[in-house]
């Protein structure tokens, strides 16, 4: 399914068929690279429905949801749900087991021990230990696996708000530790004593444009506002049950693997072309944004002072500013979503063309990097990259009905798009981690 070739390779990004080198001070580094064909091989998803929760029909007060903000499965395929609003003052952890059943509810709003102020995200370790980010509290709340609170791991320094860590996975290889981003670094995020501490796994690649226009003068707001690049190539990662990362960093279809320690050892590409940015993108793209920046809403905690409003009021004007001198990358980078199952299968969504409203199609690759094939989305089969992955082929979608009220589905994948037997044994990315 593949064709795989030893190089040496120096990270960099793949853009239009073409690595482009960027030396690092860790020299070069002989990489596997793994070409995967051209043409698509359709995949069937024939997903079996496991069960349905929600939707304004729902008569249990339980599943009475108001906002569903992440979904997570623990390794006993129980689904754990993070509901409601983010500053709504409702929000509450619910817990079902493998067929939907109700388990258990923990965590509430409020500002004592394992309450919360600003929930943002949670994550699920497999023994079922969960830990909820909050952004107003500096933390994160750390839950035992039947729902007891057991501390509040803190942010080091101080100052208003949590560092910025977009989509946390749990660490295969070690307890109480996450994996995430902070900019365009992914970080490995240990909870294990009452400070946070992060270490640094992979430095992805920074894009070129974007470095060489950091000469802005001495405009402090602007200098923390920052330039707004349009279709800048995102860090898109996820981790795999034997402790590997998997990341995208560039604008063409290049998928990098490590090893647990960050450590980039293969590539994956297609030979597929990234779509030109053409005017007509960048202008609609424009608009759009300014659109988003000038209808926010300003959200304060008790009353501002004058200062505050002059200061709020400064930065708001610069941040449209940015938005309506937007700079743009010249391609619609290629990859949109990457995700790794519980048996290390990667799915691989496509981006569509900008504006359009369907989601882009999933190629799905084994954790040896032979290309399996691809699923068709914007069906009623799969409408979408799954909101989570669990144990024995189980996906999780977040929707909403008709009258806008959440909509939770569980659905178990074919045996064609799942390969159990990849995944290793329980502890042996742990054992491996610590010799």
């Amino acid at each position: 399914m593949g064709r795989r070739s030893r190089a040496t390779v120096l990270t960099g990004t793949f853009l239009n068929g073409v690595f482009v080198a960027a030396l690092g001070a860790a020299g070069l580094q002989a990489q596997e690279v793994v070409d995967l064909p051209a043409e698509d091989l359709p995949l069937s998803p024939d997903l079996q429905l496991v069960y349905r929760l929600g939707s304004a029909a729902a008569t249990a007060e339980w599943e009475q949801f108001s906002a569903i903000q992440n979904v997570a499965f623990d390794g006993a395929g129980n689904l754990y749900l993070l509901n409601g609003a983010r500053l709504a003052g409702t929000s509450h952890v619910v817990v079902v087991n493998a067929v939907g059943q109700y388990v258990r509810d923990f965590g509430r709003a409020g500002g004592g021990p394992g309450e919360f102020r600003a929930p943002t995200q949670l994550v699920v370790w497999e023994d079922g230990r969960a830990v909820v980010e909050d952004m107003m509290r500096r933390g994160y709340h750390i839950f035992s696996p039947n729902g007891e609170f057991e501390d509040t791991v803190r942010e080091s320094g101080s100052g208003f708000g949590i560092a910025s860590r977009p989509g946390l996975r749990p660490a295969w290889t070690g307890s109480r530790s996450l994996i995430g981003r902070s900019e365009r670094s992914i970080v490995r995020v240990d909870m294990s004593s009452e400070e946070v501490a992060e270490h640094t796994l992979v430095e992805a690649w920074p894009p070129h444009q974007r470095e060489e226009s950091r000469d802005r003068g001495n405009r402090e707001i602007e200098d923390i506002i920052g330039e707004v690049w349009g279709f800048e190539p995102e860090v898109l990662f996820d981790v795999l049950p034997s402790g590997k990362v998997v990341f995208s960093d560039s604008s063409g279809y290049a998928l990098k693997l490590t090893d647990p320690s960050g450590t980039v050892s293969r590539i994956l590409r297609r030979p597929i072309q990234p779509l030109p940015v053409t005017d007509e993108m960048k202008r609609t793209e424009r608009e759009r944004l300014v659109e988003i920046r000038r209808s926010r809403r300003d959200t304060w905690f008790g009353t501002p002072t004058p200062e505050m409003v002059a200061l709020v009021n400064d930065v708001k004007t610069a941040w449209l500013a940015a938005a309506e001198n937007m700079r743009f990358f010249p391609e619609v980078p290629l990859i949109a979503a990457v995700r790794a199952t519980w048996d290390g299968t990667l799915w691989v969504q496509r981006s569509t063309e900008p504006g359009a409203d369907e989601p882009g199609p999933i190629d799905v690759i084994a954790p040896d990097g032979r290309y399996l094939g691809t699923l068709q989305t914007g069906t009623a089969a799969l409408p979408d990259m799954p909101d989570a992955f669990g144990p024995g082929g189980l996906v999780a979608f977040i929707g909403a009905d008709e009258f806008d009220v959440p909509v939770i589905t569980v659905w178990r994948l074919p045996p064609a798009i799942r390969l159990e037997s990849a995944r290793p044994p329980p502890g042996a990315g742990r054992s491996a981690l610590t010799r």
